[in-house]
């Protein structure tokens, strides 16, 4: 199986700075390299980088540009790295692709962090985009389900379930 794997930034990409003097982070080398690196599979993968932005930075027109990339590639299963904060607005711009599954993945800490959720996130995007049927879903916090069937609570930060 062929799969895309495309890095917008967001947390599960920051890194300490190179370039930045101070406490901030930058969006370093995608987190699916090194996470995919130990994880013995079988699949041909091609890695993207794409605009390396917090999400919270993400404009309408990235969200185009994505999509435009998302149509682009030979590859029918994507897998995106995200920031967790706009998840569901940038699924909502994915959801009129057809005949691709894409799954859209975020962490609440970095990679690079001892524990961080990004490998759990991103081990179920890969089972994920396997299985799934044509669509556009997100994986974090234990759930992989299509994009309409996630909220955000505000509170805790964290997807759920709608009823």
């Amino acid at each position: 199986m062929k799969i895309a794997l495309i890095q917008t930034g967001g947390t599960i990409d920051k890194d300490y700075p190179h370039s930045i003097k101070g406490w901030a982070f930058e969006i370093g080398k995608p987190a699916f390299i090194n996470i995919l690196k130990n994880a013995q599979h079988q699949h041909e993968l091609s890695f993207h980088e794409f605009c390396k932005k917090d999400s919270m930075e993400l404009t309408n027109d990235d969200r185009l540009e994505l999509k435009t990339k998302c149509e682009s590639l030979e590859e029918n299963h994507i897998i995106i790295t995200h920031g967790s904060d706009t998840l569901l607005e940038t699924t909502k711009a994915l959801s009129s692709i057809r005949n691709k599954t894409i799954i859209l993945t975020a962490a609440m800490l970095p990679e690079k962090f001892k524990d961080s959720d990004a490998s759990f996130n991103l081990g179920m995007s890969v089972a994920g985009v396997q299985v799934l049927e044509p669509g556009v879903y997100i994986a974090i916090h234990g759930y992989l389900a299509s994009w309409e069937k996630l909220s955000r609570n505000m509170e805790t930060g964290k997807y759920e379930l709608l009823d």
